[in-house]
């Protein structure tokens, strides 16, 4: 179950985030608040996983409480105002409801969030994953979620990892890494690119993002993505 924030200044819409959340069998609403200094007093006291987050608020708006997050939880921006949809982007918001919203549009947000909810409590084994790939005369062992997305150049891969500032080039093909790697773990977004799932932060129209980064999506692989949405 996904716990909730609904937070904005209107109250029309914050009951419509209320029963829209209520309909809604895999969330669960915490509170309703008026304002983000509301919001920053709940978030305090309890465990939430998404917020709702109206942006243009008194005092204190949307984006300058979620600025003000360390550890900010999953959110879904809620606002008239689509100027706001990039910068909403840049801090790796879930998703961007422009009012009004259908519950049709709620629910594919929802859905977004509960997509990348499961993936950030996935089981440890895809953490203890790894294998070995040959490096020019050596073996060298790569454990699976270091990995940030592998990228084909002809006959080689390369294998882009966090905390590493040069990716490890191998000479194979994209299919034999596939089969080394963990089901679900993954999606192929292009011929060329392999992406891990948990590192991604964007989706957008033809692109998926970790953090700053934008890795193609073709048209061809692009149902990979769309279920990777609606599953």
């Amino acid at each position: 179950m996904i716990r909730c924030l609904a937070i904005d200044d209107e109250q029309l819409v914050r009951e419509l985030l209320e029963d829209n959340i209520r309909q809604v069998p895999f969330l669960q609403l915490v509170k309703s608040c008026r304002n983000a200094m509301e919001a920053l007093e709940v978030l305090q006291q309890e465990p939430i996983d998404l917020l709702f987050l109206d942006i243009q608020m008194p005092r204190l708006s949307g984006l300058q409480l979620l600025q003000s997050l360390q550890q900010p939880p999953m959110v879904i921006l809620v606002t008239a105002y689509k100027e706001y949809a990039l910068e909403g982007f840049n801090l790796q918001v879930v998703d961007y409801l422009l009012k009004p919203f259908s519950f049709e549009r709620f629910l594919k947000a929802c859905n977004r969030a509960s997509e990348l909810y499961r993936l950030r409590n996935a089981p440890a084994a895809i953490e203890e994953h790894s294998f070995f790939v040959h490096v020019e005369y050596t073996q060298v062992k790569i454990r699976t979620a270091e990995i940030t997305y592998i990228e084909a150049l002809k006959d080689y891969i390369k294998i882009h990892l966090t905390n590493h500032p040069k990716p490890i080039l191998t000479r194979m093909t994209m299919k034999a890494m596939e089969e080394k790697l963990p089901a679900g773990a993954f999606v192929r977004t292009h011929k060329s690119y392999l992406v891990a799932v948990k590192k991604i932060t964007t989706i957008k129209r033809d692109l998926v993002c970790i953090g700053a980064l934008e890795i193609p999506v073709s048209e061809f692989f692009k149902e990979n993505v769309n279920r990777l949405l609606e599953s």
